[in-house]
């Protein structure tokens, strides 16, 4: 990502309980604060290693930090993608004190590391009913925000990313597959006709995927791999799908 000298880069993420709860829950959120925190995650000291090992590189070691949002940008995109008939729930700040959920501090940890570039987060409520995002209608979302990034006025290099998927906790390299395939294609039609009875748990974080495919409908394919992570015999673990779209400079 460093390579390609982004100016902005706006992750597609859910949140899982980590910020919005039941009394509110957006099915699709623009964060638009000046920052956003990323805390520091309370475990109890009986905690196994792995999963200290394995919240670290979402969270904080030792205090909370802030990291630069592109806000005016963010508050353009919320006003063209309202304009374009999508209702989009607004925040400026974070309602619950923990910092970003795991979506944005994974990309930050794991993606950006040293890379000091304003965020855009969008977060879809993919996981919790009833009002998820259709798989059409996030498909529709991506090219909606593909269509504010060109109408800002200011020329600006723009990642998009989508964070999560692909299937879990079971493991379904058939799904995974077709997911691929379309995605690498860009292809709506395919994508928007993913069953939402397949998108269930784990797998609706597939929803971030057809999000991002939307806003790079008209990019090629410029490298991709996938590895089903079996953690039983049973079959659960994740399927991990990687893909970098872009016009190839």
């Amino acid at each position: 990502m460093a390579d390609q000298k982004p100016d902005v880069v706006v992750i597609i993420g859910d949140d899982q309980h980590e910020q919005f709860l039941t009394d509110n829950q957006p099915a699709i959120l623009i964060y638009s604060g000046e920052t956003i925190e990323n805390g520091v995650l309370p475990l109890p000291a009986t905690a196994p290693e792995y999963w200290k090992t394995a919240r670290s590189q979402y969270h904080e070691a030792e205090q909370p930090r802030d990291y630069p949002v592109a806000a005016d940008f963010a508050r353009h995109l919320t006003s063209s993608l309202v304009d374009d008939g999508f209702d989009i729930s607004h925040s400026e700040k974070l309602p619950r004190p923990t910092g970003e959920g795991h979506a944005c501090g994974f990309v930050h940890h794991r993606l950006m590391r040293d890379l000091t570039v304003p965020i855009v987060p969008v977060m879809l409520n993919t996981y919790f009913p009833p009002n998820q995002p259709s798989p059409a209608r996030c498909f529709a979302l991506g090219q909606g925000l593909a269509k504010a990034v060109r109408a800002w006025p200011e020329g600006l290099r723009v990642a998009f990313v989508a964070s999560g998927g692909l299937s879990h906790f079971t493991v379904d390299p058939e799904l995974d597959a077709k997911v691929m395939k379309a995605f690498l294609d860009c292809d709506g039609e395919a994508l928007g006709n993913i069953p939402k009875n397949r998108l269930n748990s784990g797998n609706s974080e597939i929803r971030n995927w057809i999000t991002v495919a939307g806003a790079c409908a008209g990019l090629s394919p410029v490298w991709h791999d996938y590895i089903p992570c079996y953690r039983t015999p049973a079959g659960t673990g994740c399927g991990m799908g990687f893909a970098i779209l872009g016009t190839g400079s």
